[in-house]
């Protein structure tokens, strides 16, 4: 008797800034998954509006009662998530608790995981307990910017420095400060996006971003990609509209890529993440290696970092998302 098909819902949209990359990340994901095995449909998330197109042109709203939807006649159910959304809810464990309590296996970490990844400040002040060398950081929170100086922001975090939303999943909200002046507006800017803002020291060095995966059978460290950008940080600009140069494998010794992947799978697994991740560094002059930031719903379109670096290592995406699906069954 011929299996069924798993139904597989690819989450995108959220309420976040990038909505719009999540989106195209989407059409990226439902491009690589291997059509003879999965029913794959597009679910488009905006609030509690979740909604599935359907391929003749019809849209249809998903029952969160049940996690399914109305096809003519037919109930489809949803045996499996891929959630690609960038922010809010996919990236910062809502989604991934509600998903819990539908016992609906899904792609990404746990709600614990998903929520310090989403908190850069927290995450940092997390995995240095675990010797990860991360960058000096303050923490200011709306409504109690007054509590810290500009004064005393550049004499524990020195100039120049980045101010950036503290719980976000995007470049929008960060600035680089060169000067106290600039401390408040750039505060300011970041509190549009969090609560929470993070001032961060700035490290010289090269920028580097790593996909990392593993199922039951197999751990796998992607090769690293080099970040090159002539714009003064790898902001929004740099991320998708092309100003930057992507350099995979990366230019780093052979040593510190060993040393980099090394340090990557270990992060992995204190965390227990899920799923595909991607950790951006920075390697200093003298080849110390400091984590920037952990993405736990990576870009996916054909020109993201992740797709790049399965290129570069010889490996099929389509083969990848099959490994990372039945894992969970």
């Amino acid at each position: 008797m011929k299996q069924q098909k798993r139904n597989i819902a690819i989450l995108c949209g959220g309420d976040s800034s990038e909505h719009d990359v999540s989106m195209r990340s989407a059409q990226g994901i439902y491009s690589f998954f291997d059509k003879e095995l999965y029913n794959v449909y597009v679910v488009d998330v905006k609030g509690t509006d979740w909604h599935v197109d359907l391929s003749d042109g019809t849209t249809v709203r998903i029952d969160l009662n049940t996690f399914s939807f109305m096809q003519g006649r037919q109930v489809v159910m949803f045996d499996y998530a891929y959630i690609t959304i960038h922010g809010t809810p996919g990236e910062n464990g809502l989604m991934q608790g509600y998903f819990d309590m539908m016992g609906v296996p899904y792609s990404t970490s746990g709600v614990l995981v998903e929520a310090l990844t989403f908190n850069k400040f927290a995450l940092n002040q997390f995995l240095r307990t675990f010797g990860v060398l991360v960058a000096d950081s303050m923490l200011i929170r709306k409504g109690y910017e007054k509590l810290v100086s500009d004064d005393e922001i550049e004499e524990r975090i020195g100039m120049p420095c980045f101010v950036k939303p503290a719980a976000d999943g995007s470049s929008f909200g960060v600035s680089k400060v060169k000067n106290k002046d600039q401390l408040a507006p750039a505060i300011r800017k970041a509190v549009m996006e969090s609560p929470e803002v993070m001032v961060e020291q700035a490290l010289k060095g090269t920028e580097i971003s790593i996909g990392c995966y593993k199922t039951r059978k197999k751990a796998v460290v992607l090769p690293a990609t080099e970040v090159v950008t002539q714009n003064e940080f790898f902001d929004y600009d740099a991320k998708y509209n092309g100003q930057v140069q992507e350099i995979t494998p990366a230019r780093i010794p052979e040593d510190t890529a060993r040393r980099v992947a090394e340090l990557t799978s270990h992060i992995y697994d204190i965390l227990h993440c899920n799923g595909i991740i991607r950790i951006d560094y920075i390697i200093s002059p003298d080849q110390k290696i400091y984590m920037l930031e952990i993405n736990t719903t990576p870009g996916m379109t054909h020109t993201s970092f992740v797709p790049q670096q399965v290129k570069a290592a010889g490996l099929s995406m389509t083969n990848i998302l099959t490994e990372i699906v039945e894992n969970q069954f």
